[in-house]
Parts: structure tokens; sequence; C-alpha cells
């Protein structure tokens, strides 16, 4: 590999950090039921058959065993009506044994999802998206903050990168990752901007970034080009790409990691951190201790 294409940026791994952060837990897990007599239990509910959706909540399943978290899956068919969906998250509200509620999406299109995500009372929204969590995100006020931006901040604290006073463009609006990260960049003494696919110039402001956040769902988006050299680069993008196999990022890894100082790869980098995000807010709940949101 020649000097000119070699990689300048430090990967922000987001596996070995997962890891390290599930260890954590899992002692805690078992600190928790020693001192308490009580097992954090996750509890998903999942409407309709899709095959994705099933992927994901077995992933989550898989992760609350190996901390020692109970969790169980809470099925509902295609045509579920919304009382039975909204009854359901009741029930799970009034059990003392459900300590996080997981409500995967999407949900049948027939349904308001966001009229049963909203009867997730706030102390078990372990996901962070109904809109009582995100009313208290913009008010910096505790409530578990949505996984995937939480990790992402998480990812930053841990290799020691500065958030206050820095500069944050954020490309993506998307409610359950877009707004709220640019609220928790807010929320930590950044300054920060908020673009999307029809931003014009796009290239001028993600180049004024000290941080640059990629959530618009677009692959390979952001180029080398529109990076400022030295800027820290999280890719929190998958996206499938005909002809090509494994997920790709918003960002294009080879032109980006010539400028950036940090990086995420894609995969390894977001998605394991949003799994232990997950964890850690389900056993905080069980703790009765959920966070703020700063």
């Amino acid at each position: 590999m020649s000097e000119q294409t070699e990689r300048k940026a430090t990967l922000l791994d987001g596996t070995a950090t997962a890891r390290a952060i599930r260890a954590e837990i899992a002692e805690a897990v078992r600190a928790f039921k020693q001192e308490r007599g009580i097992v954090p239990h996750l509890a998903a509910v999942l409407i309709g058959d899709n095959p994705a959706s099933e992927t994901y909540v077995a992933m989550k399943q898989k992760a609350c065993g190996w901390v020692g978290m109970e969790s169980s899956v809470h099925r509902l068919p295609s045509d579920t009506t919304q009382e039975e969906a909204e009854a359901l998250v009741e029930r799970l509200n009034a059990d003392p044994h459900v300590h996080g509620i997981l409500v995967q999406h999407p949900l049948p299109k027939h349904l308001h999802e966001t009229a049963v995500l909203d009867k997730v009372s706030v102390e078990k929204d372990i996901d962070g998206i109904s809109r009582m969590s995100l009313g208290a995100l913009v008010n910096g006020e505790p409530a578990f903050p949505a996984c995937t931006p939480a990790g992402i901040i998480e990812l930053l604290d841990r290799y020691r990168i500065p958030i206050e006073g820095k500069h944050a463009v954020v490309v993506g609006r998307s409610i359950i990752l877009g707004k709220p990260m640019a609220l928790l960049l807010l929320n930590r003494n950044a300054t920060v901007t908020i673009c999307h696919s029809r931003t014009p110039n796009l290239a001028e402001q993600t180049r004024q970034a000290d941080i640059l956040v990629a959530a618009v769902g677009r692959a390979e988006m952001i180029t080398g080009d529109m990076i400022r050299p030295g800027a820290v680069v999280i890719d929190a993008g998958y996206n499938r790409v005909e002809g090509r196999s494994g997920d790709v990022g918003d960002v294009h890894f080879e032109s980006a990691a010539q400028v950036a100082s940090y990086i995420t790869p894609v995969p390894g980098g977001v998605g394991p951190m949003t799994i232990a995000m997950l964890l850690r807010n389900t056993l905080l709940a069980a703790m009765g201790n959920y966070p703020a949101t700063k």
C-alpha cells in the first residue's frame, strides 16, 4: 500500500468497545442480583411477521443472555388491533418483573406506531423513542436516550474525544437517530448543525464539522472531499447495495479515512454500541436509576 493511499484515520472500534461495556454490565448484573435478588428483565413486543424484526429481536435476546439478564418476546399477529397492541404494552408496564420494554418497529402499517410507543412508561422506555422520552431529551431531564445516539456519545467518550466546544454536523433528521443525536451533542455543549439529503451545498456544511455524524440512509453519500481534515467521522448508516456483499455505510470509507482523524467502520462501529446501550439502559431501569439525558 502506497503512502498516498494508506489510511490515516484511527478506527473507532465499536465491537471491542461494546465487548468491554458488556463485561462491565455483566458484573453489575451479578452484583445487583446478589444484593437485591433481582434479575433485570427486557420484554420485547413483536407485532407481525417481519423477518428483519425477528432477527433484531433474536440478537437482543442473545445479548441479554451474554450479560445474565432475562428476556422475553411478546408476539402479536399482523392483524392485531390498535387496542390490543396498546393493551399489551400497558400489561407490561404494570408487570413489576419487567424492567425494560422494547417495541420492535416498524409496526404493521394499519397501526398508529407513535401511539403504541407512547404507551411505554418513561421508566421502562429503554429504547428512548417515545414522545415523553424525547421531550425529556429536549429539556435535559432524566430519561433514557435513544440507544444509537447514546452509543455514539459513549464511543466518543471511551476514546476521550472532546465534545464540548466542538462544531458537530449531523446529516440526517430521523426521530430515532438524527434528531436525538443532535440534542445529545447540544446537551454536551457542542455547537450543532443539522443537515439532510435536501440541504443545499451539503459539502459546505459538512466541511465545517469537527465531529461529523452521517445518519441519512444513503450509501456512501459522504465522501472524503466533504470532510474537514482532522474531523471525527461517525458513520451510522447501514445500506444494502445491489451487487455488493455486506452492509455499506453512509460514508465512503476509503476516501474519508484519508482525511479524518477518527472514523467508525461499517460494520463494527456504531451497531454494536447500540446493543450495549440497550443492555445498560435495561440494567439502569431495573435499578430505578434512569439517567439524565445530558
